[in-house]
Parts: structure tokens; sequence; C-alpha cells
């Protein structure tokens, strides 16, 4: 089992930045995706970002230069940095991770982007 906490959500006004983080614990060695997943009210969850063990990542378009998604292996965690935030980027944020796709989840951070 993989146990998966996130941290970092919150309220911010557009264009202004938050960073998520995500610490993984219990059986990781088969760990190696992980990523981050967004589900606004109304909507299906649908995928963020990813990044491999290797590095490779992967990016939906509607993110695509603005966020960053980066892994510590050491410390078996994985970080979104989010920058020039949208209100449609409000959203509740999950963390998930893998062997090869998403497994675990975490229990969702709140994103909400408003003025």
């Amino acid at each position: 089992q993989v146990q998966l906490v996130e941290s970092g959500g919150g309220l911010v006004q557009p264009g202004g930045s938050l960073r998520l983080s995500c610490a993984a614990s219990g059986t990781i060695s088969s760990i190696n995706f992980m990523g981050w997943y967004r589900q606004a009210p109304g909507k299906q969850r649908g995928l963020v970002a990813r990044i491999m063990t290797g590095g490779s990542t992967y990016y939906a378009g509607s993110v695509q230069g603005r966020f960053t998604i980066s892994r510590d292996n050491a410390k078996s965690t994985v970080y979104l940095q989010m920058n020039s935030l949208k209100p449609d980027d409000t959203a509740v944020y999950y963390c998930s991770a893998g062997r090869l796709g998403p497994g675990y989840w975490g229990q969702g951070t709140q994103v909400t982007v408003s003025s």
C-alpha cells in the first residue's frame, strides 16, 4: 500500500502562484508514475501533469508553460508549481502515484483562484 499526503492548496488571486506538495509513504519501491489531477465542480477529473522516475514529464495543454511538475525521489515527494493562475484553475487537486499510471490517490487539496 502507498499513502499520499498533499499540501499547499489555498486561495490565490488571478495571476498568483501556489506550490502543491505530495509526499508518498509505504511500499513505494514500485512507484514510477507520480502525477497531479484536478476536478472542478460538475466536471470530470483530468490529468494536469505527470512525471516518471526518470524525469520525463507531460502537461495538459491548458497548463503548459504555467505549471511545472518536479520530483524528489529521495524524499518520495512530487511538487506542482503553479504560476499565472486563472479562475479556470479552480478545482480540487489530487496527487496520484503508481507503477505506470494512477494506482493510488491522495485526499485532495482545494485550489481557489479568485479576486
